[in-house]
């Protein structure tokens, strides 16, 4: 097992919670509520599905990405992530007030996302970063499910496993991409979880009672203390949610979604049990294949 007992429970749990409030937020808008900020695409685009496009904006943004990253342009992408997060949870908080009957809901949604933002990008509070992340993705995904079918996110599925299988054993673009994001801009897209032994907590329990912040910083590293960090990735959160909605919008019904989701779900579990300790691996090949039996359920029951 990659990680212990504990860190894997906490990540299977704030991954499921992710994906059931997707699902809440992807019924509110898919029943009827237009996505504010300018999200809602116009008719002619939202009923057709939109697979290539997206496949193209996706590599354009990994290309821009990464060209950035060779700038140095860390100001810009936190600027980049900051805005980005201010809308995706501006979209999950306007559904949630608006099922609750809260008046300008999309406007009361921007004033909670922007001090929740700040604190994510800028202050790097750990407990703020990872309930955020239960709240961004599934704004995100309510963006793109009214462009996708069935056929389209089969075939986005395979292309991103393609993708992850080479960006991490191949390219190990993943790794230093990780690696750029904590290291540099101070915060991870995905759910993020350091952890240390019990030797190690007494060690730096100690050190934290004789140093403060900065010396503190200097110590831990002089005493080689290398803590361990739990990660998953957003698109191995999102992608779930997504395909989820996508079949919630054609069936109609949260169980055909639920279905996707218990065993992407697995899939996950699975991984994070046949991994071991200071290996690198994709996650969305695993979640895919998930999917693809959760799709193949559904399709023999309805």
């Amino acid at each position: 097992m990659k990680h212990n007992t504990k860190v894997t429970i906490l990540l299977i749990s704030m991954f499921l919670i992710t994906q059931m409030i997707g699902l809440f937020i992807v019924s509110v808008y898919v029943n009827g509520l237009e996505l504010p900020y300018g999200m809602q695409p116009p008719s002619e685009i939202k009923d057709e599905p939109q697979g290539v496009q997206i496949i193209f904006a996706f590599i354009i943004a990994i290309g821009l990405f990464f060209l950035l990253i060779k700038l140095n342009a860390e100001t810009f992408l936190r600027i980049w992530f900051f805005v980005v997060t201010i809308i995706a949870l501006g979209l999950t908080l306007t559904a949630i007030l608006f099922s609750i009957n809260i008046s300008y809901a999309s406007y009361i949604a921007l004033l909670i996302a922007l001090p929740l933002a700040y604190m994510k990008i800028f202050k790097r509070d750990l407990i703020v970063h990872n309930l955020t992340e239960l709240l961004i993705y599934p704004g995100i995904a309510a963006v793109f499910i009214p462009l996708l079918n069935v056929v389209w996110i089969i075939i986005l599925l395979l292309i991103i496993s393609l993708y992850d299988m080479w960006a991490v054993w191949h390219s190990e673009f993943m790794q230093k991409l990780a690696k750029y994001q904590i290291n540099n801009l101070k915060f991870f897209t995905g759910f993020f979880v350091p952890y240390a032994t019990q030797k190690q907590r007494q060690k730096i329990k100690f050190l934290k009672s004789k140093y403060k912040n900065d010396q503190l910083e200097k110590q831990l590293k002089k005493e080689n203390i290398k803590i361990n960090l739990a990660i998953l990735g957003g698109g191995d959160i999102i992608f779930p949610i997504i395909t989820a909605g996508i079949f919630y919008k054609f069936y109609e019904s949260f169980v055909p979604a639920l279905i996707i989701t218990l065993f992407a779900t697995i899939a996950l579990l699975t991984l994070f049990i046949i991994a071991r300790k200071g290996k690198f691996y994709p996650a969305m090949p695993f979640i895919t294949a998930g999917l693809y039996l959760g799709m193949l359920v559904n399709w023999l029951v309805f």
